[in-house]
C-alpha cells in the first residue's frame, strides 16, 4: 500500500439533510453512520441546489458557472449556458491520474449534453480511466437509459438481466475496482455517484417490506421526531427554535390517501437502505483488502430534497413522449409504464415512475424551508461526513463551519500533497475557488470565507453567521445563521446596510464568474416561444 491515501468520493442524488441515521432519520443506514461515528460529521456544509452544477462543482473545485454548467445539460447558448463540462477547467480525476493515481467513476455523469456521441466531455475524457454508469440524469433502476461501460452503450446488459437494479450494480462495480486495485501499488481515487434516492420511485418488495407501516403515522410526527434526534445530536445546536411543516402542504391527518402516500416514502426510505447497504459492502471491501485505513472518504449529497411532482409539465403521454428512454421502455412484467403520481399508481415495481411529492420532501429537509432548486437551507444543506482512519481527524466531532463543494477539491489535494496545476494540455487553468477544510477537520480553528450561489435565479451569499438569500423573483432576505437556520425571521428590513453591502458582494462575484442573468436567460426562451420550466431544465 502507498502512502498516499486513496480517496473514495460517494454522492447521493436528491437526498434531503435528515434522511440518514446520523442526521435524525427513521431510514435504518447502519454502514453511513458508522462512517460518522468513526469520523467527522460536518452541521453547515452546502451544495449549490441541484444536480449537474453540484456535480460540476465537486469535480473541479469551481463555481458551476466557470464550468459551463450553470443550469443542466442542456445548451442553451446563445442566451445560456453550454451544458457540458468545459475544456477551461480541470476535474479532480484529470489531476490525480496526472500523479499518479488509478482513477475510476462508478455511477451517475451527468455533465454532458451529448450523451449518445463520444465527446470530450463525457467521463473517460476527462480524468476517469475506468467508468461504469449513466451519462443521463435520471433513469429507471431496473433498465437505465444510457447505462455505459468505458464510451460503449451497456443498456442490453440490465434488460437481460432479471434481478438487475443500478443502485446494486453501482456498488458491485465499485467493489470489483477495490479489489482489482488492492493488488497494485498505486493509489485510487473513486468516485461513486449513486442515483438513488432520485424519483423514480423504484425498489425491490423486500427492501420496500422493511419499512412497511414506518410511515403510517404521517409527515407531521415523523418531522417532529426527526428534529428531535437534531437537538439531542448537537448538529444544530440552538440554530432553530422552530420546526414547521410547508404551509403549502395539509395535515396529515387532513391528507387523503393516507395509505397511499405512506407507500411512497417506505419506497423512498427502501431506495436509501439499499445505497446504505452498498457502502456497506464497498467499506467491507475495503476493509478486506487492508485499504480502509488509509482512504478518505466524503459521503454528502448533491442537493436538497426534491419537491417535484411527475409528471413535471403536461400529461404522462407528452412527458414520455420528451424522454425517449421512458418511451423505449418494456417492464419485464408485460405492463405498461405507468407515469405519474396519482393513488392509482402505487410506486416501487419498474413498471411505475413516481415522485414522493412536497410534503415527504419537507420531511426529508427537516428543519429546512424550500427544495432541491432553491438556495435557501432546505435547496443546498447537506449531510457531509468525512472518514479517515489514517488521516489524524477529531473522530467522532461535530464540524460547525460553513462550507460548499468549491472546498472539497483543495481538501483532497491538501490529503493527497498533489499540486492544483496552473496549467493542463497547453492551457491555462482558473484558480480553484475553494478552501481546504482539512486543518479544521483535525481540530484546528477554521478560517473564515465566503460563500455564493445562484441557480435559475434563487441566490445566496453566506459570510460569517449572515446569509442574504433570494428567492427570483422575490426581494433579498437577511437571516442569522447562528440562531436561524430555518430562515422564519427576515432581518432585512432592520439591517440595510448589511444588506447593500452582501448584495454588492454577490453583485462583484456573480460577474467574476460568468453568472448569466436569469431575466437574459428567461428572455431568450420567451423570444423562441418556450416557458420558464423549459428554460429551468
Amino acid at each position: 500500500m502507498t502512502s498516499q491515501p486513496n480517496v473514495l468520493l460517494i454522492l447521493a442524488d436528491d437526498m434531503g439533510f435528515s434522511d440518514i441515521g446520523c442526521y435524525g432519520s427513521e431510514i435504518e443506514t447502519p454502514h453511513i453512520d458508522r462512517l460518522a461515528a468513526g469520523g467527522v460529521r460536518f452541521s453547515q456544509f452546502y451544495n449549490t441546489a441541484r444536480c449537474s452544477p453540484s456535480r460540476a462543482s465537486l469535480l473541479t473545485g469551481l463555481h458551476p458557472h466557470q464550468t459551463g454548467i450553470g443550469i443542466l445539460t442542456k445548451d442553451d447558448r446563445p442566451h445560456g449556458y453550454p451544458g457540458s463540462l468545459n475544456d477551461r477547467c480541470i476535474t479532480m480525476a484529470e489531476i490525480l491520474s496526472a500523479a499518479g493515481y488509478a482513477t475510476s467513476l462508478v455511477g451517475k455523469w451527468h455533465l454532458a449534453s451529448n450523451i449518445r456521441q463520444v465527446n470530450e466531455a463525457w467521463p473517460t475524457r476527462r480524468g476517469f480511466g475506468h467508468f461504469y454508469g449513466t451519462l443521463a440524469g435520471s433513469c429507471s433502476y431496473f433498465q437505465p437509459a444510457s447505462l455505459t461501460r468505458g464510451e460503449s452503450n451497456v443498456e442490453a446488459e440490465a434488460t437481460e438481466k432479471q434481478d438487475y437494479y443500478y443502485t446494486d450494480a453501482i456498488s458491485q462495480e465499485a467493489c470489483t475496482f477495490v479489489r482489482e486495485k488492492s493488488q497494485a501499488n498505486q493509489p485510487f481515487f473513486m468516485y461513486v455517484a449513486y442515483t438513488a434516492p432520485h424519483w423514480p420511485l423504484q425498489a425491490s418488495k423486500e427492501d420496500i417490506a422493511q419499512y412497511r407501516g414506518r410511515y403510517d403515522e404521517g409527515w407531521d410526527v415523523l418531522r417532529e421526531r426527526r428534529m428531535q434526534r437534531l437537538r439531542e445530536s448537537g448538529l444544530l445546536a440552538d440554530a432553530v427554535n422552530e420546526c414547521e411543516r410547508d404551509p403549502e402542504e395539509p395535515a396529515w391527518d387532513d391528507a387523503a390517501h393516507k395509505a397511499w402516500e405512506a407507500r411512497r416514502m417506505e419506497v423512498y426510505a427502501a431506495q436509501v437502505h439499499s445505497m446504505d447497504r452498498g457502502i456497506g459492502d464497498i467499506l467491507a471491501t475495503l476493509e478486506q483488502t487492508g485499504q480502509l485505513e488509509n482512504t478518505l472518504v466524503m459521503f454528502m449529497s448533491d442537493n436538497g430534497a426534491c419537491a417535484e411532482v411527475l409528471p413535471l409539465d403536461g400529461s404522462a403521454e407528452a412527458f414520455k413522449k420528451r424522454r425517449p428512454d421512458l418511451d423505449r421502455l418494456k417492464p419485464r412484467n408485460g405492463c405498461d409504464l405507468q407515469v405519474g403520481n396519482e393513488p392509482a399508481i402505487v410506486p416501487g415495481p419498474e413498471d411505475t415512475y413516481a415522485s414522493y411529492g412536497r410534503a415527504w420532501a419537507n420531511l426529508s429537509n427537516t428543519p429546512f424551508r424550500l427544495y432541491k432548486r432553491w438556495t435557501h437551507e432546505g435547496g443546498i444543506s447537506t449531510p457531509l461526513i468525512v472518514h479517515w482512519p489514517a488521516g489524524g481527524l477529531a473522530n467522532g466531532t461535530i464540524l460547525r463551519a460553513p462550507f460548499q463543494l468549491t472546498d472539497v477539491l483543495p481538501t483532497v489535494l491538501q490529503a493527497t500533497q498533489v499540486p492544483y496545476p496552473e496549467r493542463a494540455k497547453d492551457r491555462g487553468v482558473p484558480a480553484g475557488e475553494g478552501l481546504s477544510f482539512l486543518p479544521a477537520l483535525r481540530g484546528e480553528p477554521p478560517t473564515d470565507h465566503t460563500l455564493y450561489w445562484e441557480h435559475t435565479g434563487n441566490a445566496a451569499i453566506r459570510r460569517g453567521r449572515w446569509k442574504l438569500v433570494r428567492e427570483y423573483p422575490k426581494p433579498w432576505e437577511l437571516y442569522d445563521m447562528d440562531t436561524d437556520r430555518a430562515e422564519t425571521t427576515d432581518l432585512a428590513a432592520q439591517r440595510p446596510d448589511l444588506v447593500r453591502e452582501l448584495v454588492a458582494n454577490w453583485d462583484d462575484w456573480a460577474q467574476r464568474v460568468g453568472v448569466v442573468p436569469w431575466d437574459d436567460v428567461l428572455a431568450g426562451y420567451r423570444a423562441e416561444g418556450k416557458n420558464e420550466e423549459e428554460a429551468a431544465g
